[in-house]
């Protein structure tokens, strides 16, 4: 099921396009200011953020910035009026697409279906000739195999789909293993160092890449 953040300081608003929404397989969380939005984004992983631009105190281009920092989640813009200088300004903070109020279901539905496409995460992964693969469930380097468990192959793809991003053990623990994992820190850090000697015995330089975050967690770097 996809998860959608619905932002818009106008509670009937919001319980309007999650009524759209979640026929069709949506889950909605709901935000009515910039900052609870901004806080709900650092804590779960969202496919999709429709934006509302009036809001008070920090209105929809602010927080279409503070995103920006983070993320790269799709976000659709809502205006009330269909003012060029509007949604150019919105585009270039980084905003995929708009919709004027009022706005029809399916119009809605359409863009973000066209948007999730577009984001689709990558089923085929190649870094200096490592190569992982989802559709066949596996891990090479220079056409040489590298035997990972399921646990080991999820989570070297997750940091590879999402490159200098930090993840805290607990946060791939939620991933990885699920909420109600009752699987400890120490498990997060095992599997760390299966995967590195794996791949470092393959030849591919994987301590360049798979790096500690001392204290907080992992990351896969980006050497482009």
């Amino acid at each position: 099921m996809r998860k959608v953040l619905l932002v818009d300081d106008e509670k009937r608003m919001l319980d309007l396009v999650a009524l759209y929404l979640k026929p069709h397989g949506y889950a909605c969380l709901k935000a009515q200011s910039g900052k609870e939005a901004i806080r709900l984004l650092e804590e779960e992983l969202v496919d999709l953020v429709i934006l509302d631009i009036m809001m008070p105190e920090m209105d929809g281009w602010d927080v279409c910035r503070e995103i920006r920092r983070f993320s790269n989640v799709p976000i659709i813009m809502l205006t009330a009026r269909e003012q060029q200088e509007d949604i150019v300004k919105g585009l270039r903070l980084g905003a995929d697409d708009y919709l004027v109020k009022p706005f029809g279901e399916e119009e809605l539905l359409a863009r973000m279906e066209a948007l999730l496409r577009r984001a689709a995460p990558a089923k085929r992964l190649e870094v200096g000739g490592l190569v992982w693969d989802e559709e066949r469930f596996e891990l090479a380097y220079h056409g040489h195999i590298i035997r990972l468990t399921p646990k080991e192959f999820a989570m070297l793809g997750l940091l590879m789909k999402n490159p200098d991003k930090v993840y805290e053990r607990s946060r791939l623990l939620e991933i990885v293993w699920g909420f109600d994992s009752e699987t400890e820190g120490r498990t997060v850090d095992s599997h760390v160092r299966n995967i590195r000697e794996k791949i470092r015995h393959s030849g591919f330089p994987i301590d360049d890449y798979f790096r500690t975050v001392w204290g907080i967690g992992y990351k896969w770097v980006n050497m482009k």
